[in-house]
């Protein structure tokens, strides 16, 4: 009875974003997902996953996980509009068994999908991953990225994914991160924020100048912190990028809710010159989505309105997917390159 009233949920929100987009769009979109402890239920003695093992404190059993595999799917699926997105980027990712069992025991394996994954040094195990369409794109190059006199064994956080993406003759540089969280304080992991900072500016910058400017960069991810705790790019890079995410924390919008109070955490940043583009893929200031339907958010208990439905709240199982929101782009393309 629940997968039945989840689908019937999908069917209405597929309408309801149908209608808020061109029903001609032709191009290529991309999601960015934390999907909050998404472990499977095997033990790994090199990282700390105990909490989630069906003996663990979160009591992490097989039904749970097979239903978080496919709330996740029937989302992605929702967001795509009844087919999927090209690329779907996620953190919070245990290992590559989660991703093979996503694309492979789910309807996902009805679409040619490919996995980049790589286990990080996060001492969780959780991991910065993607899955793409092969049958739309082709991956010519990927590396997961530390910051520079850093060893990665020591890092103790997630690494970052860059990934090369052609679409017919155009390219997308894409770099998905997951922040350190600031719990222990907004200093918690400051350094390194600020390394990673550093980095992402510096592998920007270089492949923007060996392409004469003309570089189309998307730097997404969950960065534990709103669009005016960060500078990415904003000082060290010849370059100009626009965070596209910016506009929801001014609406008072977000991707993750906190003491009743939404925040933008989940950002979406590109290179200016991806919004000029005069040929090939494009983006505009209003690409940008954040995917709220209704069955990934709940009432919030102590506030007033909605929250997103996180799977626990501490150690208590809700049966909700995540505690973030995931957020879309559609990168369009100029009409005349499809008639030449």
């Amino acid at each position: 009875m629940r997968t039945l009233v989840l689908s019937f949920m999908i069917v209405i929100v597929v309408s309801q974003r149908g209608n808020c987009q061109n029903d001609d769009f032709i191009g290529l979109t991309f999601m960015f997902w934390n999907v909050e402890n998404t472990f499977d239920t095997e033990d790994d003695p090199n990282t700390d996953d105990d909490d989630f093992l069906p003996g663990g404190v979160m009591r992490w059993t097989e039904s749970r996980y097979w239903k978080k595999i496919n709330d996740i799917y029937k989302t992605i699926t929702a967001a795509g509009e009844w087919t999927t997105p090209d690329i779907v980027a996620f953190c919070e990712i245990e290992n590559r068994k989660v991703l093979e069992d996503l694309i492979h025991h789910t309807n996902l394996s009805r679409y040619e999908f490919g996995i980049i994954h790589e286990d990080s040094p996060d001492e969780r195990g959780i991991d910065v991953c993607l899955i793409y369409r092969k049958d739309r794109l082709k991956v010519y190059g990927y590396k997961y990225l530390v910051p520079y006199g850093m060893n990665r064994n020591d890092l103790g956080s997630r690494t970052v994914l860059y990934t090369g993406l052609a679409y017919g003759n155009d390219t997308v540089h894409l770099f998905f991160n997951h922040w350190p969280s600031r719990k222990g304080g907004v200093l918690a992991g400051e350094q390194l924020r600020t390394n990673l900072e550093s980095l992402i500016s510096r592998k920007a910058d270089s492949i923007l100048t060996s392409r004469k400017g003309r570089a189309k960069i998307i730097i997404a991810g969950d960065f534990n912190s709103t669009p005016d705790e960060i500078e990415i790019l904003s000082s060290d890079s010849r370059y100009s990028f626009i965070n596209l995410t910016e506009r929801f924390a001014k609406e008072g919008s977000g991707t993750y809710r906190y003491m009743g109070v939404w925040e933008v955490i989940d950002q979406v940043i590109v290179s200016d010159y991806f919004l000029s583009s005069p040929e090939g893929l494009y983006v505009d200031k209003k690409s940008v989505e954040i995917f709220s339907p209704f069955f990934l958010l709940t009432k919030e208990s102590g506030y007033p309105g909605l929250t997103p439905f996180s799977m626990y709240r501490g150690r208590r199982y809700r049966g909700g997917v995540s505690d973030h929101l995931p957020v879309l782009v559609d990168c369009h393309i100029w009409p005349e390159i499809l008639q030449e």
